[in-house]
């Protein structure tokens, strides 16, 4: 097993562990496909097929297969588990993704009778392609290390004339590697030299060699990752923003607390104002108006009064209160005469203070006050 050196990280981004496995552990075989099969059907076709082909069972081996919806046939490859050791098998931990080299280069464009050759440590691997986006075969044949041209020539040209006719021949001089995918996170990028291929997150999950119960659970265990993630990070969202709403509260309180300063500095100021205020006020009343007590008598006088409530002493509170002291012996008609003094247009409020009884007489505080309106200064007949 191989693993070639990731390029570094592009605009911040990193490239993903990939694991790339040489071809030459890998047969491959191209079967047909119903076109209208949906990617669970085409697992099932494709496992199916693979079990026809090979004298081991799938659970002997590491497979995956290459199909996109609506083609004709899918590439299925596969490799016997015992040619990997623990240790190898061990190393693919935490990769993101683990298939043959060549798988790596199926997710580029390729026009009808194109065979791309790709030279690796271990020999030379011809993928060809008659029509459509899936190829027709994958054929691989070793080369020693200390291969002389004329061998090289001999084995490539052997490869064209196994792949079929080839209208067009692109030859690459290193095998693919995996670099970051800008911009996305749903696919995957491989290059060699100046050819690109894109495989979709969704594909290549078909394309990976791994056992399949084994990559489920560390697809489950990754999809659980990814939510505990997402979770943590929106906890610390909140966090964020109740910090935040803290930071806004601790300053609006240090604003109020500055602004309650500037107020409190400022009160003496306002309540001598307020004084001065108040003061110009009543010096203003007392100039412009004045005590009008006879007035309100008469106004009080000119209701019914009931007999029996004898007016005692009258007094004023300011220019349009007027206090009355009074007794009965009827404690009944008080109320009645409030109301009759409520009715009253010049009446703004009338109160009943200070009610005692002793001995059958009651006496009580009348205090009514008016409109100031209502009060005008009586004019000489």
């Amino acid at each position: 097993m191989t693993q070639p050196s990731l390029n570094p990280p592009k605009a911040g981004a990193h490239a993903p562990k990939v694991v790339l496995l040489p071809d030459a552990l890998f047969f491959t075989r191209a079967i047909s496909m119903a076109p209208a099969a949906t990617p669970a059907e085409a697992a099932t076709q494709a496992e199916l097929g693979l079990e026809a082909l090979s004298p081991f069972s799938p659970a002997q081996l590491y497979h995956g297969f290459f199909w996109v919806p609506g083609a004709e046939r899918a590439l299925v490859f596969a490799a016997y588990r015992r040619r990997f050791t623990r240790e190898q098998v061990e190393a693919w931990s935490g990769a993101e993704l683990v298939l043959p080299a060549f798988a790596a280069l199926l997710g580029g464009d390729a026009s009808p009778a194109t065979t791309l050759l790709v030279t690796s440590a271990d020999g030379l691997t011809a993928i060809h392609w008659d029509k459509g986006a899936v190829p027709a075969a994958v054929l691989f044949r070793p080369l020693p290390p200390e291969v002389t041209d004329e061998e090289r020539t001999r084995v490539r040209d052997e490869l064209l004339r196994a792949a079929g006719g080839s209208r067009e021949v692109i030859e690459l001089g290193a095998p693919p590697e995996a670099e970051a995918a800008l911009g996305s996170e749903d696919e995957f990028v491989f290059r060699a030299e100046s050819r690109v291929s894109r495989l979709p997150a969704v594909l290549a999950a078909t394309m990976d060699v791994r056992d399949k119960a084994e990559l489920a659970a560390l697809r489950r265990a990754r999809a659980r990752d990814v939510m505990l993630w997402r979770g943590f990070l929106g906890c610390a969202a909140a966090i964020g923003l109740i910090v935040l709403g803290w930071a806004a509260m601790y300053g609006a309180g240090f604003w109020q607390k500055v602004r309650e300063t500037k107020v409190a500095a400022q009160q003496p100021v306002v309540d001598q104002i307020m004084t001065q205020q108040s003061l110009a006020t009543h010096i203003n009343e007392l100039s412009s108006k004045r005590l009008l007590p006879l007035e309100m008598i008469s106004l009080v006088s000119g209701t019914i009064r009931p007999v029996s409530i004898q007016f005692l002493r009258a007094t004023t509170d300011g220019l349009y209160t007027l206090k009355v002291d009074a007794q009965t012996t009827s404690p009944a008609e008080v109320s009645t005469f409030r109301s009759a003094l409520s009715d009253l247009p010049a009446c703004e409020k009338v109160e009943v203070r200070d009610q005692r009884t002793r001995d059958n007489l009651m006496t009580f505080t009348l205090v009514i006050t008016f409109h100031p309106e209502a009060l005008k200064p009586a004019t000489a007949s």
